[in-house]
Parts: structure tokens; sequence; C-alpha cells
């Protein structure tokens, strides 16, 4: 009986989670990016192999949302690309979450990550994963504070 309501409520934070993304949709459209209820579906299934992969506990909703309206207008996004890249950042996002020793708000790193991904990295998912980010969380493990980080992506 335990199991079968766990697996109920997992079914019910998951059927949530789908229509936030949903309702997503409804503001990427504007920038021509539109994901399928398949593709929400996936990108639900590799957030929780993803936290689980990362040794994370995720208490209420995931951050797919907040990466939707956070690099739906990047000029690197199409919808050719759309879901692949929400999957890579979403992957991007928690395992870094980890490396940066939780010293970023989950909205800063989000930020950051947009900021490195139009600028720096030109759109390189790889770029962003393999040298921005990760020199970021290695000054982080060394002694610096993450908010020297946030001070140079600060909007004019």
């Amino acid at each position: 009986m335990k199991d079968f309501l766990q697996i109920q409520k997992l079914l019910s934070q998951n059927e949530s989670e789908i229509n936030q993304i949903e309702k997503c949709n409804e503001f990427s459209s504007k920038f021509g990016l539109v994901l399928t209820n398949a593709q929400i579906q996936t990108l639900s299934e590799e957030r929780y192999n993803t936290l689980k992969r990362y040794g994370r506990v995720e208490l209420g909703k995931g951050i797919l949302d907040k990466l939707i309206f956070e690099f739906c207008d990047s000029p690197f996004i199409w919808q050719e690309n759309y879901m692949d890249t929400l999957s890579e950042l979403q992957d991007i996002f928690y395992y870094f979450k980890n490396e940066s020793l939780d010293e970023f708000t989950d909205d800063e790193l989000i930020r950051y990550m947009r900021k490195s991904f139009d600028n720096q990295c030109q759109g390189s998912i790889e770029y962003l994963r393999e040298t921005s980010l990760e020199d970021v969380c290695r000054s982080i493990r060394y002694g610096q504070e993450a908010y020297k980080y946030l001070d140079s992506y600060d909007d004019d």
C-alpha cells in the first residue's frame, strides 16, 4: 500500500510538472520554440535520471520551466535543437549545482549559464560545460566567492 501511494504521488508530481511546461509553451512559442507532449515527458524523465545520477534530491518542481523562460530568446536556440539543448542545460545545471558547492542559488546559476551561453560560449553547450562553468566551479572550490562571477555578468 505504501509503495502504491509513493507511485501515485510521483505520478501526480510528474503530471503537474508536465502541465507547467505546457504553459511555458505559450511563452516560448513567441520565439518559435514549442515542446511536444512526448518531448515534455522525455525531459521530465531525464530530470529524474539526472537527479539520481548526481545524487541530488529535489523537493517540489524542477528547474525546467526556469530554463525555458531564461533561454527561449537566445539567438543560439531554434526549434530543431530546442529539446536537445534543454536536456543538456538541465543536466549541466544539476552537475554544476553540485560542483559549485551550492554557492549559487538556482536563479543565479541559470542566469550565469545564460549569460555565458550567449556571450563567451557563442551557443556552444560543450564550451559551457567544459570550460566556462568548470572554471567558475574550480575557483569556488579553491575559495573564491561566487558573487564575483555574478558581478561580472550584471546587466547595465
